[in-house]
């Protein structure tokens, strides 16, 4: 497998931080085991794409995190058309792109950076353009309002992007 990259889990008290326009979790007395944040570099190509899916998956799995799978199903297919559209659009800028994962207050989140500079548009569809693309991104957003994420793209220090998506988990039944 060509992914390469570390664990690196978040900091014990750390505040939560909250996705763009909703409000941060209450902090929890002690991190849960399947809490913290990985990030791993695949190279720009059309196999790093099930292998990036494949990994959050497995990461997710192996960290027992509450991602009932309707849930863990929407966020393999974000992964999955980020890391195309990067492998698609970035290739002439960026020779790997980089793939993060958090977990903990209440969201799971996932960005997918690459160095081109130009933000992504969701294009509109059109019928008559079926088997030339372009629908990712809309597919992003419409699995992400389903879920009530959300979904933003910034520029990063080094010229690049990083697109990120944010999905709420559910509540942890009451003990």
């Amino acid at each position: 497998m060509e992914i390469r990259g570390e664990t690196f889990p978040d900091p014990v008290g750390r505040a939560p931080v909250a996705a763009p326009g909703r409000p941060a979790a209450r902090p929890a007395l002690r991190p849960q085991p399947y809490e913290g944040t990985w990030r791993f570099t695949a190279p720009v190509r059309e196999s790093s794409v099930p292998q990036a899916r494949h990994a959050v998956r497995d990461l997710i799995r192996r960290r027992g995190a509450p991602v009932p799978d309707d849930l863990l199903y929407g966020l393999l297919l974000i992964v999955s058309e980020l890391v195309t559209n990067a492998v698609r659009h970035a290739a002439l800028l960026s020779t790997e792109i980089g793939v993060e994962v958090s977990i903990g207050g209440g969201w799971v989140r996932i960005g997918v950076e690459d160095g081109h500079p130009y933000r992504p548009s969701a294009l509109a569809a059109d019928p008559a353009q079926e088997h030339t693309g372009g629908r990712g991104l809309l597919l992003v957003k419409a699995t992400v309002a389903e879920a009530g994420g959300s979904c933003e793209v910034q520029r990063t220090a080094s010229g690049g992007k990083v697109v990120r998506a944010a999905l709420p988990l559910p509540p942890l039944p009451a003990r």
